[in-house]
């Protein structure tokens, strides 16, 4: 039987390729994808995991409808990144669930700080970055060139 209601879930190897599609599909809805975003969506163990990020799988009526990713940037500031929620499963508070297991795990970790990049475009996705506690910061170089808003959570 189905799961009645959305879960959060651990990222295992199988999950690769609802991974990658899950994000090349927000991505490739307003934006290109660029060179980071194929690296991670193609190896997330290599380039996430390995580095001691963590990712997390949103599985609702027996399918894989959302994800998110922590990625480590140093031992006490990690991203929140790889943010998506598959249009049909949008407005059934899956994204607040991933932030929320993301920013739980960042605390059991003993993480100083979040962060994460974004773009003014995704209102939606900024307004439920805020209602998790994030709050604009400056914005430095970043290699993603859709990237126009930084926000970061101090936990």
């Amino acid at each position: 039987m189905a799961e009645s209601l959305p879960k959060i879930i651990l990222y295992r190897p199988e999950h690769q390729p609802a991974f990658r599609a899950l994000n090349h599909e927000w991505i490739t809805r307003y934006f290109q994808l660029e060179e980071p975003d194929n690296r991670m969506l193609d190896d997330p163990q290599g380039y996430i995991l390995d580095q001691g990020g963590h990712i997390f799988m949103a599985s609702y009526q027996g399918q894989l409808v959302g994800t998110c990713a922590l990625l480590r940037e140093t031992d006490a500031v990690f991203e929140l990144a790889k943010m998506a929620v598959t249009p049909s499963a949008q407005g059934l508070g899956i994204g607040r669930l991933l932030g929320e297991a993301a920013i739980a795990k960042a605390r059991a970790l003993g993480i100083r700080q979040l962060e994460l990049l974004s773009n003014r475009r995704l209102s939606p996705a900024l307004a439920l970055y805020r209602k998790l506690g994030f709050v604009e910061a400056p914005l430095p170089a970043s290699e993603y060139q859709r990237a126009d808003i930084r926000m970061v959570l101090d936990l």
